[in-house]
């Protein structure tokens, strides 16, 4: 089963246009885990201009599933996930000012960095996925890394979808069979929504867990959260 993790940065960046706590994003996380999460997904930057480190602290104090604690392993993150021991790091390559994520690691080149990063998050207790292009290239080196599980940047998948899912899926199933096949798990994340969710899980056999906020929350606009989060996890039982 495709678990679905809602990330509430969105939430928090909601709260910080008028610098008070409404929304109150611990009784999102709440409600939405009340509602079907199966995890919650955060991403601190290092400006904080949507989750702040103290949210994270809050959040693995009531979180009841799994809190997914995506980010650049900078210092300072590596400090907070000490600190905080969450169920899942998710590294990924963010430049500081990036307005979301926009690449994968390269783990030919950064294979020994991420090795010892790989290493200290995993004798914390931490599961560790890898923010990764669908490349074989990429999956390969990703194994030398020692990380667990590997999530596909799935923004290209999202762009060619309407006009030809197939080819835009293609890529993706490649990079997931080959990951099975040496022992990865395999998340999926990026501009996923209601429209192309359901074919990406049909057709990616073995698909862990999803990654999804933009698009959630621009959908709980419409047609509340409850109801959203609900056909999110229906998509991710969708057989044709």
């Amino acid at each position: 089963m495709t678990k679905l993790s809602v990330n509430i940065n969105k939430i928090a960046t909601l709260r910080n246009a008028r610098g008070h706590n409404r929304p109150d994003l611990l009784q999102v996380a709440r409600d939405c885990e009340r509602f079907g999460a199966q995890g919650i997904t955060v991403h601190p930057r290092p400006d904080e201009r949507h989750i702040r480190y103290q949210d994270v602290r809050d959040l693995k104090a009531i979180v009841t599933t799994e809190l997914n604690i995506e980010g650049n392993p900078t210092p300072d993150f590596l400090n907070l996930v000490h600190e905080v021991r969450p169920e899942q790091v998710t590294l990924v390559p963010d430049a500081p000012d990036a307005i979301t994520s926009n690449a994968g690691w390269n783990t030919v080149k950064h294979q020994i960095y991420l090795m010892g990063i790989v290493q200290e998050l995993k004798a914390l207790g931490c599961r560790v996925s890898i923010f990764l292009d669908p490349s074989l290239e990429m999956v390969k080196a990703a194994v030398g890394t020692g990380t667990d599980r590997i999530e596909l940047y799935t923004e290209d998948y999202a762009r060619h979808y309407p006009h030809d899912r197939e080819a835009a899926l293609l890529p993706y199933r490649t990079a997931a069979d080959l990951a099975h096949q040496l022992g990865l798990g395999v998340n999926a994340g990026h501009d996923l929504d209601l429209d192309n969710l359901a074919y990406l899980h049909h057709n990616l056999p073995g698909l862990a867990e999803v990654s999804i906020g933009h698009a959630l929350v621009c959908d709980a606009l419409y047609l509340g959260l409850e109801n959203t989060i609900q056909l999110y996890r229906r998509q991710l039982t969708f057989i044709n």
